[in-house]
């Protein structure tokens, strides 16, 4: 099992845009049909083949807050779309559903929590990217899964806003996305010659 931050981003980094919109994602074609647009082996980098290989969901406040307005703004009453054990990480008071868990701590702690609740299967960090960092930082992000779209927003949530090396596993096609995973090595510095080492694990590997 791995812990992953999957996620779509723009050719710019950003993971919304400065009004909290993904309009730029969802008008955005996918799913090529063509097997010749397709790099790398094994099983795809599809996100409806990735989804049953999660065991537990963590998620922030605000990507919390982002699914709620979006599943209730025809007036229907919120459900959680995801039937893995999910936390989401908050100091707010949340009126949460049914399988999903508030969690104000380290974390570290919801780390352990979801490790065992998944059973051997893949931790997803859904987002944001300040949270898949407070992971990256406890050296507990093992991969970071990018679905990069043809758009530039300029402004908005940057994808991860730490300085991390990450070492490329996987690219493919995917209609007008671009589907990369990565692993993570470790913390990037800031000047070469500085020890942290993500540089030296770099060179090795």
């Amino acid at each position: 099992m791995a812990t992953i931050y999957c996620t779509a981003t723009s050719l710019d980094g950003y993971i919304a845009d400065d009004e909290e919109s993904l309009s730029w994602l969802f008008a955005t074609p996918a799913h090529d049909k063509d097997p010749g647009g397709r790099y790398g082996d094994g099983d795809s980098l599809d996100f409806d083949q990735f989804l049953p290989t999660v065991g537990a969901v963590v998620c922030g406040a605000n990507t919390y807050a982002w699914v709620h307005r979006e599943l209730t703004h025809d007036g229907q009453d919120f459900a959680w779309p995801y039937e893995q054990p999910s936390w989401i990480i908050t100091h707010r008071d949340l009126d949460l559903p049914d399988g999903v868990r508030a969690h104000a701590g380290d974390v570290r702690e919801v780390q352990a929590a979801a490790t065992e609740a998944a059973d051997g299967k893949d931790v997803w960090i859904v987002g944001g990217g300040d949270l898949a960092g407070q992971f990256a930082d406890a050296g507990l992000l093992d991969k970071v899964w990018v679905h990069q779209t043809p758009v530039v927003l300029g402004a908005g949530a940057p994808l991860l806003p730490r300085r991390l090396r990450l070492r490329r596993e996987r690219v493919e096609r995917d209609g007008q996305f671009t589907a990369m995973l990565f692993e993570v090595v470790g913390p990037e510095p800031r000047r070469a010659g500085e020890v942290d080492g993500a540089a030296e694990v770099y060179a090795e590997g």
